[in-house]
């Protein structure tokens, strides 16, 4: 964890000590004119100056409510300043530039709109004229192009509430297009979906309704109609969504953009922002605290203490092309409790347990089936995923089953299953390749079960019905073959290399097992032996060396049923 931190989290004060340990390691890596944040040399798919804005911006999603709860950091204060100034200065070396379609530029705008509404007095009354008629002008630059159909269009609605809230020119017309356009992403029970990707993902938690409930909270006098709809939708998405989080507060790896890591949990910090109650507070300062704390044991950090790309460790392979050397500060959104004034309940609160919750749930607008077992939850899913890849997507949104302590694996390459790390999916070895579940064709999900109908490859089809159990999951798949090969179906990926290492195979089963977590895979039917998948190195999000315990089943040209048992156990350490 940080090494500057080591205390609990009770206090407001606690809350400000943790986010400025995660942020003081930054203080040296500024540009010259403040206006770029160099914290690495790995690309993405914008440039270099959209790279160095992003870090730059990005540490603003805490900077901000820590100035608008009162805090004081005159470090950063003089630094954003600066920084503003120069970026928007277009004739000044370090200006960020002007924009072209997608433009990364554009994402970036909303911490800094963020910090216009909330801390005018740090962000905007420091500056010249000439400054702010800059800044204005540069962010006015979203409404010259049209923005993607998905939460980028909250960007502009936070641009536009900034201009219009600090007395500029602003695009009305635009502010209600967009603000209209999120909306037909509305699915129900709460759930949006991520705009025409139809993605059900974290960007529902942190980036949709994280930006409409900061819109509540700063217009509910102007619009007040949208802004209780939009705390309507939170409540109810915020008692399906808590069990996507286990009872010490790690939350589901699923889906893209997983390098924001801690931002999973900042829906409820929006909540609290915005008045809204899912339930107590002292359950939603609970959650917030085991999970920053569950983070904090993690080797996120390098050695200079700068977050870095990656999950439970450093990663570039599970890694989007988007992710830049600053792209995971966006996880300092969870910190939007600052803002809360000192006499708030939050920081009277106790941190209490989880509330009560079904052992099962079916969220029929996440397309997914939840099981909370002692010490960890598991989701499963169909399989659906939208065609619009950010890499690894059929690991990210395809496997059977994804949990919140046996995180999923991502793939070195399709040549070899030991680098295809083909953990919680059937994966058929064909000519020399690997292809697990890659097009779901057709699904269901219902309070007991999943089923999915999909093509790994040509001339194969399966139909998998998965059904949690006690203490794991049933995978029955019925199988048309157009030739005779083979299929791995691997459990989840265990850590090896630690203590209580054991790694058995047999005629009908597999194990891989630690001392604090286990999975066992055992054919029920089939032509099968158990078999443990030698997985490569860094493949997995949370361990940089796992094995996988499969069942390697002979599959015959023509029809087949083979049924699989997968069984996982999980414990925290010292417990």
């Amino acid at each position: 964890m940080k090494r500057e931190w080591e205390g609990e989290l009770k206090t407001k004060e606690d809350f400000r000590e943790l986010l400025m340990a995660l942020l003081r390691p930054l203080l040296s890596y500024y540009s010259e004119e403040r206006a770029e944040l160099i914290l690495g040399v790995t690309a993405t798919n914008y440039d270099q100056k959209a790279i160095r804005l992003e870090a730059f911006s990005r540490p603003l999603w805490g900077l901000v409510p820590l100035w608008a709860g009162g805090g004081s950091a005159p470090e950063f204060e003089e630094i954003y300043k600066k920084g503003l100034a120069a970026g928007t200065n277009p004739q000044g070396k370090e200006y960020w530039g002007g924009f072209h379609a997608f433009d990364q530029r554009f994402v970036e705008m909303a911490a800094i709109s963020y910090g216009l509404i909330l801390a005018p007095e740090k962000l905007w009354d420091p500056l010249t004229e000439t400054q702010k008629d800059n800044l204005a002008a540069w962010l006015d630059g979203i409404n010259r192009y049209e923005l993607p159909v998905c939460n980028w269009v909250l960007f502009a609605v936070l641009v536009n509430l900034a201009l219009k809230k600090l007395g500029r020119s602003y695009d009305k017309d635009k502010l209600e297009t967009y603000l209209q356009g999120a909306d037909s992403f509305y699915l129900g029970d709460g759930w949006y979906q991520d705009g025409d990707s139809g993605q059900k993902d974290y960007y529902v938690s942190f980036a949709i309704h994280f930006y409409s409930l900061f819109y509540a909270k700063v217009m509910e006098k102007e619009d007040p109609q949208r802004c209780r709809v939009y705390k309507e939708r939170a409540a109810v998405f915020g008692r399906q969504f808590i069990y996507w989080f286990d009872d010490g507060g790690a939350a589901l790896p699923f889906g893209r953009s997983l390098t924001y890591r801690f931002a999973q949990v900042s829906f409820f910090s929006a909540c609290l922002m915005a008045g809204v109650e899912p339930f107590p507070v002292g359950a939603m300062k609970g959650l917030i605290v085991r999970h920053l704390c569950d983070w904090m044991k993690k080797p996120i950090f390098d050695r200079d203490d700068i977050l870095t790309i990656g999950y439970g460790y450093p990663n570039l392979i599970m890694a989007e092309n988007y992710n830049g050397p600053g792209s995971a500060y966006w996880s300092l959104k969870t910190f939007a409790v600052l803002m809360l004034p000192d006499d708030h309940p939050f920081w009277k609160a106790e941190a209490e347990p989880m509330p009560q919750l079904e052992e099962q749930m079916a969220l029929p607008y996440a397309d997914m089936l939840i099981h909370r077992y002692p010490g960890h939850v598991t989701a499963f899913v169909p399989g659906r995923f939208s065609p619009f890849g950010h890499g690894h997507s059929p690991e990210k949104y395809g496997k059977f089953a994804y949990d919140t302590r046996f995180a999923f694996s991502v793939a070195k390459s399709t040549y070899e299953i030991t680098e295809a790390a083909a953990d919680s999916m059937l994966a058929f070895v064909v000519d020399g390749y690997v292809y697990p579940r890659r097009i779901c064709e057709s699904f269901s999900v219902t309070e007991t079960e999943v089923v999915s109908e999909w093509i790994p490859c040509r001339g194969i089809r399966v139909t998998t019905t998965i059904t949690p159990t006690k203490e794991g999951h049933i995978r029955r798949h019925k199988i048309v073959s157009d030739r005779d090969c083979v299929a791995y179906d691997g459990g989840f990926a265990v850590e090896i290399d630690v203590e209580g290492e054991c790694l058995e195979a047999g005629e009908d089963q597999a194990q891989a097992a630690n001392c604090y977590s286990s999975c066992v895979v055992r054919r029920v039917r089939g032509e099968g032996t158990g078999e443990i998948v030698q997985t490569a190195c860094n493949t997995n999000l949370l361990h940089a060396m796992t094995r996988i315990p499969a069942i390697r089943y002979r599959i015959r040209k023509g029809d087949n049923e083979i049924e699989t048992e997968v069984r996982a156990a999980y414990r925290e350490l010292g417990l």
